[in-house]
């Protein structure tokens, strides 16, 4: 199986065999992190950036309360964050929510890769696009869709992201989701989730428990969610 960001790069182009073992080579000598675990943390300069070999990360802040809310998920074969080093230092956190292997790959390593490969460099440009416009879909989950469309599109989200490199099937996702996860993505508190996740079972879509998302009815939750998948592939006409 190809690497997960060749996969996940050559959805935005073809990419040349030489960049496919490039793109391979920046996961050499990836960690195990174990799961809760920061990989970069709000108010640091990174030297690197992140890839994501196996497991799932995510974005996030904290209030002073301490109330989190997740502002995007990192999955395998995404590179967090190519560009961070010209923001100087980080306004937010990146964690690990189950177990990952992860590479931190120099900036001056990535510099060098898109200056000499053309391909690749347009293929990050355009996931940089696509993940843009998953933060404006997001906006779209907490500002004008109900309780159960936010989860609903979320569920069918990370089903499509997670497909793409070849970490999912029609049938579901290993996924390490829990509920108050899902309540700090979607903006719901912890109770209303397990209500909406009830729903979803009783109406024969999802079954979502013990780190598995089991798709019963895919092209139903997709209604439910009003889900159109376009929007992670911006290049894809």
């Amino acid at each position: 199986m190809l690497h997960p960001i060749v996969r996940k790069l050559a959805a935005f182009g073809p990419l040349g065999a030489d960049e496919e073992a490039v793109l391979a080579g920046l996961g050499t000598g990836a960690q195990r992190v174990e799961g809760r675990q920061d990989l970069l943390a709000e108010g640091a300069a990174p030297e690197s950036a992140v890839l994501i070999v196996e497991g799932v990360a995510c974005r996030y802040r904290h209030r002073p309360s301490g109330a989190r809310q997740i502002t995007g998920y990192l999955l395998p074969g995404d590179l967090c964050d190519p560009d961070l080093v010209h923001l100087g230092r980080m306004n937010h956190s990146v964690g690990t929510i189950g177990p990952c292997r992860v590479a931190r790959v120099p900036h001056e390593v990535l510099s060098d890769l898109t200056a000499r490969h053309a391909g690749i460099a347009r293929a990050l440009r355009l996931a940089k696009l696509a993940e843009e416009e998953t933060t404006r879909e997001w906006m779209m989950n907490v500002g004008c869709r109900s309780a159960i469309e936010r989860v609903a599109h979320l569920l069918c989200e990370l089903h499509e992201r997670l497909g793409t490199v070849g970490w999912a099937t029609r049938s579901g996702y290993d996924f390490p989701l829990t509920q108050q996860d899902i309540a700090d993505t979607a903006g719901l508190s912890n109770v209303h989730v397990n209500r909406v996740l009830r729903q979803l079972r009783l109406m024969r879509l999802v079954e979502v428990g013990g780190r598995r998302v089991d798709i019963l009815d895919l092209a139903g939750l997709r209604r439910v969610a009003e889900f159109q998948d376009g929007y992670l592939r911006p290049a894809a006409e």
